[in-house]
């Protein structure tokens, strides 16, 4: 029996040297992102070939995040780290780049044209652009506009072929479907933002919507300016404004206090209605936000 037995013990062995068996999954390339829209497109691009972790957390302002201990620990596990031009990026990012010294660091906003944070001196009255809490006077929400995401998507492509080059034909079929769904919503947003006439003044809380107001036409009224909120005298402003303006609707969003934007609707009769520029669904928060912000106008 002992023979047999031996025989056929080799005999496994011998076969288990020319099976393949089942093929082993690919282990994901590690990335960071800084906000949630980014792993929506690191994983149209990249899909299961892919891992991203986010940097800041749902709920939290990329104005003001300061990252975890164990943040930056699992930084030293990332191949790349995919910034975007959000304001905490300029304190942190010499940081995260010192934790693992072998991850790249790419500017996914490197290319994009910024447009200037037009703020109003509440307390004076007068228009003038000033240095905003985002950086040098620079709007940094680039995510907002589907033609600047797909200067971002390219910037997200390249990365993860030059990080995994074996991958490149994958990397680049989804970035080229991908590219042309963006396409796509933006003719779709252009045409809901159509015949609007007059009635195009967005007001909001936090002014996240330029680049979404000056692609489809809008006017982006904003409350707060620089990170501050206004004072007395400029939320009486803002209030004759709304009234002169006849705004049905004051858009905040989840980062920031209400507070003195249900302040402002209760003067003018106007609803106070939530939208997320940070949502993960990207596409489809887009479209919700943009049903929304029509329907107010109407």
């Amino acid at each position: 029996m002992r023979p047999l037995r031996a025989l056929g013990a080799g005999l496994i062995l011998a076969l288990s040297l020319v099976w393949p068996g089942p093929a082993r999954a690919e282990t994901p390339l590690e990335a960071f992102v800084s906000i949630a829209p980014q792993k929506y497109f690191v994983h149209k691009i990249g899909g299961p070939l892919v891992r991203a972790s986010v940097m800041v957390p749902a709920g939290a302002s990329p104005a003001t995040y300061e990252p975890r201990p164990q943040q930056m620990a699992a930084l030293a596990r990332a191949r790349l780290y995919l910034a975007i031009g959000v304001p905490f990026e300029q304190a942190w990012l010499p940081r995260i780049a010192a934790a693992n010294r072998s991850m790249q660091v790419v500017h996914t906003e490197a290319g994009i044209e910024r447009q200037a944070m037009a703020a109003h001196d509440h307390e004076e009255g007068q228009a003038k652009e000033h240095e905003h809490e985002h950086g040098p006077g620079l709007d940094p929400h680039v995510w907002l506009a589907p033609r600047l995401v797909m200067i971002q998507a390219a910037a997200i492509r390249r990365a993860l072929v030059e990080a995994a080059p074996e991958q490149r034909a994958a990397f680049e079929a989804n970035a080229a479907a991908f590219q042309a769904e963006l396409a796509s919503l933006d003719a779709e947003l252009k045409a809901a933002f159509q015949g609007l006439g007059g009635r195009n003044n967005l007001m909001v809380f936090h002014p996240a919507w330029g680049y979404f107001a000056e692609a489809y036409g809008l006017k982006q009224i904003a409350i707060e300016q620089e990170g501050k909120e206004p004072g007395a005298r400029g939320l009486k402003r803002l209030i004759e404004q709304a009234r002169a303006l006849d705004v049905k609707v004051i858009f905040v969003q989840p980062q920031f206090s209400s507070r003195q934007a249900e302040a402002i609707a209760q003067s003018v009769g106007a609803k106070v209605i939530p939208i997320d520029p940070l949502a993960e669904d990207w596409t489809e928060n887009l479209r919700r936000v943009a049903g929304t912000i029509r329907q107010a106008l109407k």
